[in-house]
């Protein structure tokens, strides 16, 4: 029993966005396999490799005022002072924001950096560059969200990039949602910013690995001196 219980929780389930696509590349694999059955061999890796993409794990989410949390699993690209898209309706002064690109092989499940009332989702269509690029945030199709919580408004940002091809919003204006809830995915590689008010603490460096729902990305209430980072 014991053993069962173990296997059981190494299991992550999928999200329902994926099936249709976990569906049709086996559907591929099975055809690859009646032509010839190296070519199945590797549409069944590519199955597996569907079905990976589209797991939505169970997070556990530091809850207390003043924190952001991540709203996606990925590599942080950026850190600074930038002036937020025009449609989320936060002004034309710069804004510190954070942007965690999101690979091909990292979860695509995003979730709220705040609790509070979405206000505002704000779409629009555009280009499909490599969404590590500063340029993305201008000119790469996006969906945006801002989400007004106790202390302030905040922006969120999904960026679609190079493979990515479809961004997906699980909630709409006017609902109030919590600290770690999933608002949405982008499927197949792509980015997240969030966008904080003034006088917010960020607590991660270029380069540091985020885990949606988990890592605390700056706090509102923090006193400690910037913190500087290294790699190694």
């Amino acid at each position: 029993m014991a053993i069962i219980q173990s296997l059981r929780r190494q299991i992550v389930p999928v999200h329902p966005e994926g099936y249709i696509f976990i569906v049709g590349f086996a559907v591929v694999a099975l055809f690859l396999d009646w032509l010839w059955t190296p070519l199945g061999w590797i549409g069944a890796i590519a199955t597996l490799w569907c079905v990976y993409f589209f797991r939505d794990p169970s997070r556990v989410t530091p809850v207390r005022e003043g924190l952001v949390i991540a709203p996606a699993d990925g590599i942080v690209s950026s850190v600074g002072f930038y002036v937020p898209p025009p449609e989320l309706g936060l002004g034309d002064r710069p804004m510190q924001r954070v942007s965690v690109f999101m690979s091909i092989f990292d979860c695509h499940v995003n979730r709220a950096p705040v609790t509070g009332r979405i206000v505002r989702i704000a779409y629009k269509p555009g280009l499909f560059l490599n969404a590590d690029l500063d340029k993305a945030s201008e000119d790469n199709e996006r969906n945006g969200l801002v989400i007004e919580s106790a202390q302030a408004r905040f922006g969120v940002v999904q960026i679609a990039g190079l493979v990515a091809r479809r961004i997906v919003t699980f909630v709409r204006e006017g609902q109030t949602i919590g600290m770690g809830d999933r608002f949405g995915l982008i499927r197949f590689g792509s980015r997240v910013d969030v966008y904080m008010p003034e006088g917010t603490r960020v607590l991660v460096g270029h380069g540091s690995r985020t885990i949606a729902g988990e890592t605390v990305l700056a706090d509102l209430k923090s006193t400690e001196l910037q913190r500087t980072f290294k790699a190694g």
